[in-house]
């Protein structure tokens, strides 16, 4: 199931993507007896991505056409607006090690953070900040927590997993290594572009994901999930102690 946040007629809304046609949570709610707030938020504190996979998946050929958006007159926002963390992993691919003539291969993983303001929605124009000027780009798949992980193991780690989406971790190398930490490089505004939908976690494999960056139409990194160092589970299950 595809969920993305937008924004149409000045106010923003949640919705699930079909194909190339959206269904607002409001026209959901029409045909159904279940309570659907419009907010992912409460989507994924009260699980109600539940309710609506069931409720469309009963109703669906109850949908007429112009309970319909089309995703292309849709003004597209960041999938999630206001986490409480981002945490990041550097170097994480064995691709990207490869890559660095002085890197090696971590023991742990290597954890970083970004602040709300560095997200951003696809498609959306980044500002290039004014100090630093070698800006990086690396396409990196994100996962949207759906609760709460304490101290859990790697086999109940993915049980805790919303959903999936797609991210840039755009850098500014020079700003990165001016001292010991990263943040100043990682974190400036619209630095962490993601979306445009969140793909729930029961509807793919996080293990087995192609994953590529295109610039100026050229493809300039390629690789799967299956190459990491640290899997989603490792990561999530070594961050939660």
């Amino acid at each position: 199931m595809k969920l993305l946040r937008y924004s149409y007629k000045d106010s923003s809304h949640v919705g699930l993507l079909t194909s190339n046609r959206v269904l607002s949570l409001d026209i959901l709610s029409k045909y159904s007896d279940k309570e659907l707030k419009g907010s992912l938020k409460s989507f994924i504190e009260e699980k109600q991505y539940q309710l609506i996979k069931q409720s469309f998946e009963e109703d669906q050929s109850s949908f007429i056409e112009s309970d319909y958006l089309k995703y292309e007159d849709l003004h597209i926002l960041p999938p999630i607006s206001r986490p409480e963390k981002i945490i990041c992993v550097g170097l994480n691919y064995l691709d990207h090690v490869s890559e660095g003539t002085d890197l090696d291969v971590s023991e742990e993983p290597v954890l970083f953070s970004k602040f709300n303001n560095a997200l951003a929605a696809n498609g959306e124009v980044i500002p290039k900040p004014l100090d630093g000027e070698q800006i990086d780009y690396e396409c990196e798949l994100v996962v949207i927590m759906g609760e709460t992980a304490k101290d859990v193991s790697q086999e109940e780690a993915l049980d805790y997993v919303f959903g999936y989406t797609i991210g840039n971790d755009l850098s500014v190398r020079d700003l990165q290594f001016k001292s010991g930490q990263w943040i100043l490089g990682k974190t400036p505004d619209k630095f962490s572009p993601i979306g445009p939908v969140i793909v729930t976690s029961g509807s793919i494999d996080s293990n087995q994901l192609d994953i590529s960056t295109k610039r100026n139409g050229k493809i300039v990194q390629q690789s799967n999930t299956d190459k990491m160092i640290y899997n989603c589970a490792k990561i999530i299950s070594y961050i939660s102690k």
